[in-house]
């Protein structure tokens, strides 16, 4: 199972929370050992610009600017 959490800062330590529907998927109990992988996903800007950025035009055209 793959899950996606914010890490927070508790002293000097950083600690990023098990959601309950992984706890409840794997049955974790209170101080099993469990192994992590982490590493940061890579973020999407698929959308980003949506409506800010109007129809292309004859204007936009390079040849026309020259």
């Amino acid at each position: 199972m793959q899950v996606i959490v914010k890490v927070k800062k508790i002293g000097g330590s950083m600690m990023a929370r098990i959601p309950s529907e992984a706890v409840k998927e794997l049955n974790l109990k209170e101080n099993e050992t469990v192994q992590l992988e982490v590493k940061k996903p890579k973020k999407s800007y698929f959308g980003a610009l949506k409506g800010q950025i109007g129809e292309f035009t004859e204007a936009d055209r390079l040849d026309s600017r020259l």
